[in-house]
C-alpha cells in the first residue's frame, strides 16, 4: 500500500498542475475585465442613472413650488 501512495500522487497531482496553471494564466484578463466592467458606464446604467435624477430634480422642483405657493399665500 505504502508503494502505490507515490503512484497515486503522480496521477492526480499533473490534475492540480493543470488547474491552477489555467488559473494563474487566466487571473489578468479576469482582473482587466472586472476593473474595465467597474470605470465603464453601460447604456442601460446610464439611462437609468438619468431617470433617476430627472425625478429626483422633478421632485425638487415640486416642492420648491409648494413652498411659494405656501408663502404667497401668507402674504395675501
Amino acid at each position: 500500500m505504502i508503494r502505490l501512495a507515490p503512484l497515486l500522487l503522480l496521477l492526480l497531482l499533473p490534475g492540480c498542475v493543470v488547474s491552477t496553471a489555467a488559473h494563474v494564466a487566466t487571473a489578468p484578463v479576469r482582473a482587466t475585465g472586472w476593473t474595465y466592467d467597474r470605470l465603464t458606464t453601460s447604456q442601460a446604467e446610464a439611462d437609468r442613472n438619468r431617470g433617476r435624477q430627472m425625478r429626483k430634480d422633478e421632485k425638487k422642483r415640486a416642492k420648491e413650488q409648494r413652498r411659494a405657493a405656501r408663502e404667497a399665500a401668507r402674504s395675501s
